[in-house]
């Protein structure tokens, strides 16, 4: 970025932890697939050895990595922006809020994570979206209740998906979605469930499923209407 002052390797280094993200907000992106997802060239890269050995997060170095500014947008710019949103409420593992952000890219959606969700920032995150984080988007950190109003409000059907005793998948309307999904070991609460208009279940022969598995087939589903 023009004007912008170069970042030590100290100063990136930093990075890794979420408060000094959330200070400067910038973000670490790591590895030649990540950066060349980015529709916009990072704030910095570091690529020598040395450089890499003091701001990569990862024991094997894997390649150069990126200084970006945050992506996240707010609710009322996530909501006028895709037809379906999927909402993690309190899903804690950065791997699967990863990997639901890579689903909700494919299949043209949005993401809301909850206050007590997975830093969106967080290395494991951002890896783990294979580099979508800079194609979908994600607001975060807000109460789930809250957002849910504020959803229906915008005219989003209210969907919440639950292991047991909800609708199929197929029974998805037509129109603007927001799919609810909790953590596999605790699920929605009660309040996020009565917060919803209609529940879902996905038919399994395993006890429960992962989350970002259950996002991405909630997600396809919800594609599949707007297909040809």
């Amino acid at each position: 970025m023009p004007g912008t002052p170069a970042l030590s390797p100290k100063r990136a280094a930093k990075l890794k932890a979420k408060k000094h993200r959330e200070a400067e907000r910038l973000f670490l992106a790591e590895g030649t697939l990540l950066l060349e997802e980015a529709p916009t060239a990072p704030l910095q890269v570091f690529d020598e050895v040395e450089q890499l050995r003091r701001v990569s997060t990862l024991k094997t170095l894997a390649g150069p990595v990126g200084v970006f500014p945050f992506l996240d947008v707010n609710a009322q710019k996530l909501l006028s922006s895709v037809q379906t949103v999927v909402l993690l409420h309190g899903v804690q593992d950065p791997g699967n809020v990863g990997t639901a952000i890579r689903s909700a890219h494919a299949f043209g959606a949005g993401v809301a994570l909850s206050r007590g969700s997975a830093d969106l920032y967080n290395p494991k995150t951002v890896r783990a979206t294979m580099g979508s984080i800079f194609h979908t988007p994600v607001a975060r950190e807000f109460e789930t209740v809250d957002f849910l109003t504020e959803a229906g409000d915008a005219e989003f059907t209210l969907i919440a998906a639950v292991p047991e005793a909800g609708d199929t998948p197929r029974s998805l309307p037509a129109g603007r979605l927001l799919v609810c999904i909790g953590a596999e070991g605790s699920g929605l609460p009660e309040e996020v469930m009565r917060a919803c208009e209609m529940r879902v279940t996905i038919p399994s022969l395993a006890t429960s499923l992962n989350a970002s598995v259950a996002a991405s087939i909630l997600l396809y589903e919800a594609y599949s209407r707007v297909l040809p």
